[in-house]
């Protein structure tokens, strides 16, 4: 039986953060991938917050290397003619104002074998099919390969296995999903005439309905990553039993701003449908075992949290790991689950401030003051923890407060009074 420090199982971004963490302080780790890499997964824009992560687990030269298209904020656009810029550098929250849009395929790979690079051990196309945690100090994990099956004990297992939620399934975790479930459909095409277009690489959100958005996210290899998300009753085309191709060009046809551009671009694989994906573990953690990234749970697409999330859980994961292998004792429920579900709490606020349409009540109307829109972006951005921003603070009302008084509500005399003041409407 191998013997290792931790085992983290996935090598995606949370995995990657942690499996890097642990090894620059010594740790001997093992990832267990399930996926032979590059593959594919969703989820191609990035926020500023993650940059931080980057840099602090030494893998962000190798990314930095890799011409990746800058994303410098995003635009989200409405009708013929409403519109507005977010830009990373006019913000409240100081740190990192860029990041990247980019193909998951390729920057996984490249975050991969950059911790690879840093003595961890990346083992792919294997499975974790069983896992043991009866022993007070160990965990054994017995997986499985072409060539057979692998056991492994190890002090600690950090789970990064994403949609896979290995131990969501080996321990029966409870796994709740979203009351308000939503559909996602999305592809990709390469453009051969995009320099034709205005600002052809700038990503791009266009609210379709108050439910209903359409993002266009272009990369520097020419490729372009296109998806419609909302409430499942916009999706007929895909619940008709049309083709796939046919149905996904129905939908473009509904964009008012990018039709032209892309109603005849042919996608390069056909469309991806996904259902029900918003999704939340009620136990983050557990006797010498925690859950990160999507396995611990996963929101919306809107405002791109996912990776932000995902490196945020790894990084704190490996820190409080390395203090339990250090002797201490880790209250992992303040240390670590309160973190990241005040992270989470706060995007959640937001994603249900824009579908029920008070965020784009506040991103459409010329009358929102400058600061306002900086704390907002600073949120956008993924700093989500600096509670000095009361659109952090009080994440939970404020947008509410700011959409009624900017829909002409009474009872609220200026935009002041809502920063300042704590208090519900009337």
């Amino acid at each position: 039986m191998e013997q290792v420090d931790v085992i983290v199982i996935g090598a995606g971004p949370s995995g990657c953060v942690a499996a890097a963490h642990l090894a620059r302080q010594g740790r001997r780790v093992l990832v267990l991938e399930k996926q032979v890499f590059p593959r594919f997964v969703i989820g191609e824009s990035l926020l500023p917050r993650s940059m931080e992560h980057w840099e602090e687990t030494g893998l962000l030269p190798a990314l930095q290397a890799q011409n990746y298209a800058p994303k410098l904020g995003a635009r989200f656009i409405r009708g013929t003619d409403e519109g507005i810029d977010l830009q990373f550098d006019d913000n409240f929250t100081s740190g990192w104002t860029r990041t990247w849009q980019a193909p998951r395929a390729h920057f996984d790979k490249v975050a991969a074998d950059a911790t690879a690079a840093q003595g961890v051990d990346i083992r792919y196309g294997i499975s974790a099919e069983e896992v043991d945690l009866s022993q007070a100090d160990r965990v054994r994990v017995a997986a499985r390969d072409a060539n057979g099956t692998l056991e492994v004990e190890g002090r600690f297992l950090i789970d990064s296995s994403g949609y896979g939620g290995t131990l969501v399934k080996l321990l029966g975790l409870r796994d709740d999903r979203s009351p308000t479930p939503r559909m996602a459909v999305y592809t990709h095409v390469r453009e051969h005439d995009r320099d034709a277009w205005p600002e052809p690489m700038q990503i791009t959100f266009e609210v379709l309905a108050v439910d209903l958005w359409f993002w266009v996210i272009p990369f520097s290899d020419g490729t372009t990553s296109l998806g419609f998300v909302g409430d499942p009753r916009h999706f007929d085309p895909f619940t008709t039993g049309r083709p796939l191709n046919e149905a996904w060009r129905a939908m473009v046809e509904r964009s008012i701003r990018f039709r032209e551009r892309f109603v005849d671009q042919t996608p390069l694989w056909e469309p991806h449908v996904l259902h029900d994906y918003t999704h939340y573990n009620e136990k983050l953690y557990g006797r010498n075992y925690v859950l990160t990234g999507n396995c611990a749970g996963f929101l919306d697409p809107v405002f791109s949290s996912g990776v932000m999330l995902a490196t945020e859980s790894g990084l704190l994961a490996a820190k409080l790991t390395e203090r339990v292998l250090k002797g201490e004792d880790v209250d992992w429920e303040r240390a670590y689950s309160d973190h990241i579900r005040w992270g989470a709490a706060v995007f959640r606020s937001y994603i249900d401030g824009w579908y029920n349409g008070d965020l784009q009540t506040i991103f459409f109307s010329p009358r929102v003051e400058p600061r306002v829109k900086q704390q907002i972006i600073s949120v956008l951005a993924g700093y989500v923890w600096d509670r000095k921003n009361p659109f952090v603070a009080r994440h939970d009302r404020i947008l509410r407060q700011l959409a009624e008084l900017l829909n002409g509500t009474p009872g609220l005399r200026d935009q002041a009074e809502v920063l300042n003041t704590g208090r519900p409407l009337p």
